[in-house]
């Protein structure tokens, strides 16, 4: 079973509450972060693109570094580890993509991999004078879909001269290449969302569900898997979870009553008013689920609470799941958690034995 962090790129990681940890982004911070995974043998480190927060007396996701740059940095400080950073779509050209991609290749050979979102919250862009119009909402994909292609042949053969809708290449170049194939990830859930993840992606990500209930995202995983099937390709998902492990399930329940109790209502709403501006094409399931008001403090995602026992347990859950490959976490206090997790809640998991094994040789 694989493993990954989704590094604290925005500040307060993924907890909209005063009373969780805050603190600002930076590369130090985010560098400890990786290099601890790196330590812990995790299989990669994923970074966000955010481009506006959410404001209210937490300031939360105001305060954000670009995605690109700061893994170009970590490259350079890590050995194994493999990197993602989120390319904004709507305003990163994909030829500028394909260079920044091969730049940070040649860091890190082979290391490193591309997350491809559409955007979803219109302020990031209009406040720039970059949004489409909200007509965009209901032709994402479409347009996604062309950028992946000229992203693509880019990478793959150096070349482009793709004529479609949205781009027109004329004899576009990239050159050097990266030295492996690049790999693609995406995170829609939506009927259009999955169809792009099976034509173009390596994995698909995926909202964790609930609390403490770690195979509850089965069915989108299956409806991936189906879906691949019938366009003849194998794609493997990953399941995003916060967690909150301590050494007693009574200590760990206790944190995280303790973060809800301190919700930002002002950040939240904006959230949640955020979410619903899509009304053209329905929204995506990750948006609709992050939007919901009902847990919201952590953005809804899946929340693994309990001691370490009872954590390892859960995660071992997943891999019962066909075609899911693993998990993606983010941790209450990223620096404490990751430690925790790397000394006493991953040499409990039966999928990770090798792994853990392996850490303590090393």
């Amino acid at each position: 079973m694989k493993l990954g962090v989704f590094i604290p790129i925005g500040n307060n990681g993924w907890l909209i509450s005063r009373n969780a940890p805050q603190y600002m982004p930076s590369f130090d911070l985010n560098r400890e972060v990786v290099q601890k995974a790196e330590q812990y043998n995790f299989d990669f480190a994923l970074s966000m693109i955010k481009l506006r927060g959410f404001g209210g007396e937490t300031e939360f996701w105001d305060h954000n570094l670009e995605s690109f740059t700061l893994m170009a940095g970590l490259a350079a400080v890590t050995s194994k580890i493999d990197l993602y950073a989120t390319a904004a779509t709507l305003v990163m050209p994909p030829a500028i993509v394909a260079r920044m991609a091969a730049t940070i290749d040649s860091i890190a050979p082979g290391r490193f991999g591309i997350n491809l979102v559409t955007g979803w919250q219109k302020p990031e862009y209009s406040q720039m004078g970059l949004w489409p119009g909200d007509e965009y909402f209901a032709r994402r994909y479409d347009y996604l879909d062309e950028y992946t292609t000229v992203l693509r042949e880019l990478l793959d053969t150096g070349q482009s001269d793709f004529r479609g809708e949205f781009f027109t290449m004329d004899d576009c170049r990239l050159s050097p290449r990266p030295q492996q194939p690049t790999r693609l990830i995406c995170a829609g859930q939506s009927e259009k969302g999955m169809a792009f993840s099976v034509k173009h992606a390596d994995y698909n990500f995926c909202f964790g569900k609930g609390v403490n209930t770690p195979t509850a995202f089965a069915p989108t995983v299956e409806r991936i898997n189906h879906a691949a099937a019938e366009g003849g390709r194998r794609i493997e998902s990953m399941v995003l979870f916060m967690v909150i492990a301590a050494a007693t399930d009574e200590e760990a329940q206790a944190r995280w009553e303790h973060y809800k109790a301190g919700a930002d209502e002002q950040a939240l709403a904006w959230l949640t008013d955020q979410g619903s501006k899509d009304t053209k094409s329905g929204s995506d399931t990750n948006v609709r689920q992050m939007a919901d008001p009902t847990s919201a403090v952590n953005i809804n995602m899946g929340t693994l609470v309990g001691s370490y026992e009872h954590v390892a347990a859960m995660l071992d859950e997943i891999d019962a799941v066909p075609g899911a490959a693993g998990a993606m976490l983010v941790f209450d206090d990223f620096v404490r958690g990751l430690e925790e997790f790397g000394r006493h809640v991953q040499p409990l998991m039966k999928t990770r034995v090798a792994t853990a094994a392996e850490e303590v040789v090393s």
